[in-house]
């Protein structure tokens, strides 16, 4: 009886896939990073000498992009799982484009932001917004490397859907939309907490 209960409880955790799972946590780590930053930025805004800004329209754009890019993400998910390459093919480099789309729109709006006087130096709120921004743009980038290999097998290797592959896909999902809730809830926050 209880040699047959441990059995039983081995093959449960065979079923956690331990990559997904490292994935979570890497992610949760980094939900702790994010929620130090803002509390930081809660506490240095009680203690003064915080000059408030407008936020450019530009950031509005890129959430727009970001959340697209994450509709295209899924997309592409769901279109592998169907074995059907051409929109596996088409959803993923789509993906990637909106991705470095969103990063070509965040180095504008941190351009207009300094073009308008909130710089690193003069402005805590301002710099706050760029290290956190900053932040973020660098879990961007490491998306967007994600991404590049994942378009770079579609249209190099045979298309196939294994095991290996749809793991890869699985896991790349889930942190492009990690990055998508994250960037949303960020920039509210920064609207809203001045």
């Amino acid at each position: 009886m209880i040699a047959q209960e441990v059995k039983m409880e081995s093959n449960n955790f065979s079923r956690v896939n331990p990559q997904l799972f490292s994935l979570w946590v890497g992610m949760a780590s980094i939900v702790m990073l994010f929620g130090a930053m803002t509390s930081a930025y809660i506490v240095k805004k009680g203690a003064g000498n915080w000059l408030e800004f407008s936020v450019p329209s530009v950031f509005y754009i890129s959430t727009a992009v970001i959340v697209l890019s994450s509709v295209t993400m899924h997309a592409a998910r769901n279109a592998f799982r169907r074995s059907q390459e051409g929109a596996y093919k088409f959803l993923i480099l789509a993906t990637f484009i909106l991705g470095l789309a969103f990063l070509v729109l965040q180095y504008q709006g941190w351009s207009q932001l300094y073009g308008n006087g909130v710089d690193l130096k003069t402005n805590v709120a301002g710099s706050f917004f760029y290290l956190i921004t900053w932040f973020h743009a660098a879990h961007i980038l490491g998306g967007i490397g994600a991404l590049l290999a994942s378009v770079i097998n579609a249209y190099s290797l045979k298309f196939k859907v294994t095991d290996h592959r749809k793991n890869r896909v699985e896991m790349l999902t889930h942190y492009w939309h990690f990055v998508d809730v994250l960037w949303v809830y960020l920039l509210i926050f920064l609207i809203y907490i001045k």
